[in-house]
């Protein structure tokens, strides 16, 4: 068996882990990340970061180093079940700035290995391969470390004064550490691929909302990312045919069909999913949860991987005062638990809301046509998809009374 010690363990190399790593590293914690893929590694994912989300990959000084590769997204369009349009920018005349005008579309395989990169160049110990099986613990209960399987099925053991779960969707630290919990509704899974020569695209994403489901497109350097999210109790149609399912899906529809004529798919088609997940608390003692691990909703207002950076950003200042005086390990990490809720309230409540609509055609066909019209109103939704704009701008009688009203303004 292999031990390692640490002041802190991540489980996790993807953004929220890599994130919060670099930051620990950076301030000079002891720092291991484990992860059980090998890197590059590529992933299901909408491969979008919102504007905001270049400005801490600019503190992270990998900003430069993912821009050459990726595309930038001026804004989101989004197409109605009957087929109306609308177009909103990030920068908008709503008044509101975020670090970029413009969004990034950049592949998992290169965002991933330079955030990974970052956190081993600010010092902290990368272990790749290493599947974590369980939490250790000390007699009085507290997390103490993980156990996990490393390299030809080695066992290896980490002991750490905090264990850092930002191992996605079904983490495994969450669920040991008693915290998992999966919620009932909306119950979507995701298939992901890419495809070269599709036609028909501008500077903007796409989201086609149908009865079904939503699909999603996106410029993403020199391919384009397809994703289609569909209800879980498609599962088994899906299960063992996910690129024939996604190509049945585009060939079904003409508006898609035409778009893919002479276009080929580059690799395979993933899966994943069942989303709507949420710990029931995002810290126990010994324990703290970021990113997905943390809580994970719905994909059509895209904001994963900021969400992801951002907490981490949020995590690592708070974790440093807790490894710096252990008796204030509770406090900080209620005050961990409180910021992510003044941070990311908002967003929840508007996913909330987001999928209600898009899970109603009738609905979704009455908002689009009204935010078609409006362009200042979409201008405004696509900011607070943006990260940019706070989420209680769509709260506002000036953005719910012309949406309710069909885009006139309330009677005097």
């Amino acid at each position: 068996m292999t031990c390692l010690s640490a002041d802190v363990c991540v489980v996790g190399g993807g953004p929220a882990g890599s994130a919060t790593a670099w930051a620990l590293a950076s301030a000079g914690a002891d720092v291991v990340l484990l992860d059980r893929a090998s890197f590059p590694r590529d992933k299901p994912c909408a491969e979008y970061l919102s504007p905001e989300a270049s400005r801490i990959l600019a503190a992270m000084s990998v900003l430069g180093e993912i821009e050459p590769h990726a595309s930038l997204l001026s804004g989101m369009r989004v197409r109605s079940p009957r087929g109306e349009w609308l177009h909103g920018e990030f920068a908008g005349a709503h008044g509101f700035r975020g670090y970029s005008d413009q969004g990034i579309a950049v592949r998992r395989t290169i965002l991933d290995a330079a955030l990974l990169g970052a956190a081993g160049g600010a010092g902290a110990r990368i272990v790749e391969g290493a599947r974590v099986l369980d939490l250790e613990r000390t007699d009085a209960g507290r997390v103490s470390g993980v156990r996990a399987t490393a390299g030809a099925g080695s066992d290896l053991r980490v002991t750490a004064r905090l264990v850092i779960g930002a191992d996605g969707l079904r983490s495994v630290v969450a669920r040991k550490a008693g915290v998992a919990r999966r919620s009932r509704w909306p119950s979507r899974l995701a298939l992901t691929g890419h495809y070269v020569g599709v036609t028909g695209l501008t500077s903007a994403g796409e989201m086609h909302v149908e009865p079904g489901g939503y699909f999603g497109l996106a410029p993403v350097g020199t391919v384009t990312n397809v994703a289609v999210v569909v209800p879980t109790s498609v599962g088994r149609t899906v299960a063992g045919r996910a690129d024939r399912f996604l190509e049945d899906w585009i060939e079904q529809r003409p508006h898609l069909r035409e778009r893919f004529t002479g276009a080929r798919r580059a690799g395979p088609v993933r899966a994943t999913g069942p989303f709507a997940s949420r710990a029931t608390k995002p810290w126990v003692p010994g324990v703290a949860l970021v990113g997905d691990a943390a809580d994970f909703y719905d994909p059509f207002t895209g904001e994963g991987i900021y969400a992801a950076l951002r907490g981490a950003e949020i995590l690592a200042p708070l974790a440093l005062a807790a490894l710096a005086d252990a008796r204030s390990e509770p406090t900080q990490m209620t005050a961990y638990r409180d910021a992510r809720r003044r941070e990311f309230a908002g967003k929840w409540a508007v996913e909330r809301l987001v999928s209600i609509a898009i899970s109603q055609p009738i609905l979704m066909n009455r908002f689009t046509a009204t935010l078609a019209r409006r362009k200042d109103l979409a201008d405004l939704l696509v900011g607070v998809c943006g990260d940019f704009v706070p989420p209680r701008e769509l709260l506002r009688p000036g953005f719910l009374l012309p949406l309710l009203l069909g885009g006139r303004t309330a009677p005097a």
